[in-house]
């Protein structure tokens, strides 16, 4: 077998990414948390319960296995919560904690990426209108603040906003998250607070910290028109991509705000990126059906031949990825992967997926895009919101009940890459050798011998 490898520049990142409430455990003061009180509202009845336990100190082992295993970056998020208990109270002893974890990820040789805000929120806050709230802006900024003020000496990366639009959708249109929304005005309003809200954060980062680097993590659903001859399919899916990928991105970028057929103009939020965060998972196919309101009267589907993750909820679509990434550049920034993973218990399809999805991504740095990163989600098993702990997406597996982490052959293949800083036919051979034509087409799998011989 000729040996070839697809190597990324010398300082690239390789991380995984986690989020607070999925992985501190026994998070009470949250949205989330009384969420999962309520009946039928999490998979199964799964609660959160205590997670992985990082708020207890497990963090520390966990970010030793990532270092051992070659990562040098770590993107994880701050509990707005456990810091702002009530309205304008700090808890110091909280801030101390995540100083702590994020000193320890830079003593492991990770750098830490930060996000401020990653799905959950407090319960005083949600009590007071939540992101329906014309003051979550003026909130949003004064935890800003107060965050960035005590943690700007260790963090440099910075991220606003996880997934507006998932968070945006679901709590306030599907229903899937709290508050469970239901409502396309409700859904403008929490979007464009959103808008406003990361733009005060935005600038309140580079009064503090001005050579801090800020971005939000953008969620990118691929979708492709289920029947390519049909005009009203193709205008649908074209409909929906700009609605859900596109608003927040433009908004951020232009100042422009525009959604659900009405405009607005935020002079103060154009511009206020220094970076591309990217979140891509699959790529569905997408046809036009009245019965689907909530869905932009829209359904979206995999073709009966998709390779599907064990729960049929991701799709391995590695061609989605750079379509994503081709989407990302349009908007001229650095570029970094802020999320790509997928659920697998049994870890059959993770290999190829991982390996796929780094081709891709090896693609846009081949051709000189400004790609700086890499985090696949996630480090760890981790309670996967709605969908509680049916869903595995974790390099390395948890058992909830007693916290053992047992390695799965994925973090072997990550390790592998991280180490060598590329891709190798070698290593696509050895963990995922389904995938090998399509990640080096014209290479053999056979070795030159046992061509020869046939």
């Amino acid at each position: 077998m000729i040996e070839a490898i697809y190597t990324f520049p010398s300082n690239f990142l390789w991380g995984t990414a986690t989020a607070s409430h999925q992985v501190e455990g026994e998070n009470t003061n949250n949205d989330w948390w009384l969420w999962e009180q309520e009946l039928g509202r999490i998979r199964n009845g799964h609660r959160s319960g205590k997670a992985c336990e990082w708020w207890a100190g497990r963090w520390k082992e966990d970010f030793d296995r990532a270092a051992t295993d070659g990562q040098n970056a770590h993107r994880l998020s701050l509990e707005w919560s456990r810091i702002e208990p009530m309205p304008g109270q700090w808890d110091h002893n909280a801030i101390e904690r995540y100083r702590e974890i994020i000193k320890g990820a830079i003593d492991c040789g990770l750098k830490p990426m930060v996000t401020l805000h990653h799905f959950t929120n407090p319960i005083w806050m949600v009590e007071q209108g939540g992101w329906l709230a014309d003051e979550i802006v003026e909130w949003f900024e004064r935890y800003t603040r107060l965050v960035v003020g005590e943690l700007a000496d260790l963090v440099e990366l910075w991220i606003t906003i996880n997934e507006p639009n998932v968070f945006g959708y679901e709590g306030f249109l599907n229903g899937g998250f709290p508050p469970g929304g239901g409502s396309m005005r409700e859904l403008y309003q929490a979007m464009r607070n959103m808008v406003l809200a990361h733009a005060a954060s935005y600038h309140s980062i580079h009064e503090i910290q001005p050579e801090a680097s800020v971005g939000v993590a953008h969620h990118y659903r691929g979708m492709n028109p289920a029947r390519m001859w049909s005009p009203l399919d193709r205008w649908v899916t074209n409909f929906r991509s700009r609605t859900f990928n596109d608003s927040f991105p433009q908004a951020v970028s232009t100042g422009q705000f525009h959604m659900m057929g009405r405009r607005e103009r935020f002079p103060q939020a154009a511009n206020t990126q220094d970076f591309f965060g990217l979140n891509y998972y699959t790529t569905e196919r997408v046809t036009f059906d009245l019965r689907k309101p909530t869905e932009l009267f829209t359904r979206g589907f995999f073709p009966p031949d998709a390779d599907l993750s064990p729960g049929d909820f991701i799709a391995n679509e590695p061609a989605g990825m750079w379509k994503a990434l081709q989407w990302a550049h349009g908007f001229g920034l650095p570029i970094y992967i802020t999320e790509n993973g997928v659920e697998d218990a049994e870890d059959r399809i993770r290999p190829r997926y991982l390996a796929s999805h780094v081709r891709e991504v090896w693609r846009a740095v081949n051709f000189n895009w400004y790609v700086r990163g890499y985090f696949w989600w996630s480090l760890v098993d981790n309670f996967e919101w709605e969908r509680g702990w049916t869903q595995r997406f974790g390099l390395w597996e948890l058992d909830v009940e007693t916290q053992e982490r047992r390695r799965r052959s994925s973090a072997d293949l990550y390790a592998e890459i991280c180490k060598a800083n590329g891709l190798s036919t070698d290593m696509v051979a050895r963990f995922a050798p389904q995938a090998f034509r399509s990640i080096f087409p014209g290479a053999s799998l056979e070795k030159p011998e046992d061509q020869i011989a046939s």
